[in-house]
Parts: C-alpha cells; structure tokens; sequence
C-alpha cells in the first residue's frame, strides 16, 4: 500500500516520462512593446513618444541599451530582436531566486529550473530541506530565511517552489515581510489542500513516507493550507492537467496532474494563472513550464 502515497507512488514511473513541452519565444507583441517602454521610456516626458512597436521605437530603444549599430544586435522587427532585448531589459544579474522542492524530494528535482534561470542571468538558491522530518511550521522559517541569506545582496529576491515548497513561502509570508521580494512562482501547489491526503492518510506507510507535513496537507479546516490566507504579492500559478496516477486520480476532482487537482491549486489574490498539460511528479522538468516561469519572473505575467 505504500506505494500509493503522496510523495513517491510515481517514483518507479520515471523512465516513462516524455518531453512534453517545447521551450517557447518571447512574442512582440503589443503587450511585450509596453513592457519594454515601461523599464525604457523612449519619450520625452511630455506625452511625445514614437508609436510603440514602429521602426523610430526600436530604434530609440536600442540607443537607450547602447547597443545600435552593434554587430550582435539582431535584425529589428524578428523574434530574435525581442529577445535579445528581453535579455538586456529584464535579465538582472543583481536578482536572485529561490527554489523550494516539492515534498520528498530534494534540491535535485529543481536542476532544470535553476540551470535555466541562471543561464537567464539570474542567482540562485537552490534549498534542499528536510520535507519528510518536520512539520510545516518547524520548515517554513529555517529554510525561507536560509534562501534569504544565500539571497543577501540582491535588490529583488524571487521564489519558484514545487508542491509542499508553495505552502511553505505561503506561511512565511503570513507572518513575515520580505523587503525585497519580487515574484513568486508556484508549480501544482496544494493551496487549497489535496483529497489525496483525505482518503490515504491513513494507509499504512503513508506517514513513514511522508512525514509530519504530508499530514497536514488536507482539505479540512484545520489542515495549513486551509488556515492560510489570501496572497498580497505577485504571485503566478502553474498547475498540471496530465496524470500518471489514475488511483491517486479517483481521488481528485477532473482535471487534476495526480496529486492535486487545479482548482485546489487556485488562491485569492494570484496575479495570474495558466494550465499546462503536465504531471504533478514532472512538472519542473518542461521546458514549456521553465519558460514561463522565467517569463513571469521578468514581467509579472504568464505569456
């Protein structure tokens, strides 16, 4: 029975998981455009401006970068354009992330995420913490102020969390400012608890496997995440569609990614919100997911 449980019933699964995804560009389009005006502002600061997008725009924008007419800025009006210019505009080398892993796993499972974010120009604190030994409130302020030390000189400190790692930035933030926070980004967390600890918690080796903080993931009111609030920062939400538990599943709400449905995944006061099709266990592996992480990061939005 104790492979049915929260954190490990796909662990055997791996070697079946696909490339769901592929990495996308960024798009110019006109939302893009007033982006990149509000970190340049090619006006005057008077109203009079070239029009957003035109041939004058791009070309007042690569003076403000100090890049026109050099030799590796890209064609004007190409995607390859808008990305090089994404990369100098939003790519801060003096911000910093912090990933937070899923429960029962460890900093590994975020590899992928951190080798992309720091190819983006970005520091990186990549925690490992003790998921499966403590219960959440014992994990919260430890390792948030962990990342928050790794992240010291920084001017903007963001999170990307997996899973239990959501819940964890969540209840810290319930009690505690950050300065200098910027973006949190949360892949299939269980804000709203999950039925899968409802009905398999009681299992035998489910908390052998998952500890204190795999209890306390519920859906009842007593559970932490229903005892949680509102968020009242910028906070993206990614949560998967696809599943490779269909035990687990019967035990969900439609659509779910095994784990946790998506409307659980759901908070008041989220900035924005997408779907992806992907499994709970994999989800930080996409290139699709990576890439609007980043995206988020750099702009407060999903594409």
């Amino acid at each position: 029975m104790a492979c049915i449980c929260f954190s490990v019933l796909v662990s055997a699964c791996a070697d079946q998981m696909t490339n769901e995804a592929e990495a996308t560009e960024v798009s110019c389009t006109q939302q893009w455009f007033k982006s990149i005006e509000n970190a340049v502002s090619t006006g005057d600061g008077r109203g009079h401006g070239p029009d957003l997008g035109s041939e004058e725009w791009h070309s007042v924008v690569e003076f403000k970068l100090g890049v026109r007419n050099k030799t590796a800025t890209p064609e004007r009006n190409t995607a390859a354009w808008c990305e090089y210019v994404d990369h100098i505009v939003f790519a801060d080398k003096s911000e910093c992330v912090v990933l937070l892993h899923g429960l029962a796993r460890t900093a590994d499972s975020m590899n992928m995420v951190q080798s992309h974010l720091e190819k983006s120009g970005y520091d990186v604190a990549n925690l490992d913490y003790p998921s499966r030994h403590k219960p959440i409130e014992e994990l919260a302020e430890p390792t948030i102020k962990e990342g928050l030390e790794a992240c010291s000189d920084a001017s903007k400190v963001h999170f990307v969390t997996h899973s239990l790692g959501g819940i964890l930035i969540r209840y810290y933030l319930e009690q505690h400012n950050i300065q200098q926070l910027g973006h949190v980004v949360m892949l299939a967390p269980p804000n709203q608890g999950s039925e899968v600890v409802d009905k398999w918690q009681n299992v035998p080796g489910y908390k052998t496997l998952n500890g204190p903080a795999g209890l306390q993931l519920g859906t009842h009111n007593g559970s932490i995440p229903k005892q949680l609030g509102s968020v009242d920062y910028p906070l993206g939400i990614i949560a998967g569609t696809r599943t490779i538990n269909p035990i687990l599943s019967l035990s969900l709400p439609n659509p779910d990614d095994g784990k946790v449905s998506v409307q659980s995944t759901k908070v008041e006061g989220m900035a924005d919100f997408i779907e992806v099709p992907h499994t709970h266990t994999f989800i930080m592996r996409s290139e699709q997911v990576i890439q609007q992480v980043i995206y988020f990061l750099q702009h407060g939005h999903f594409r």
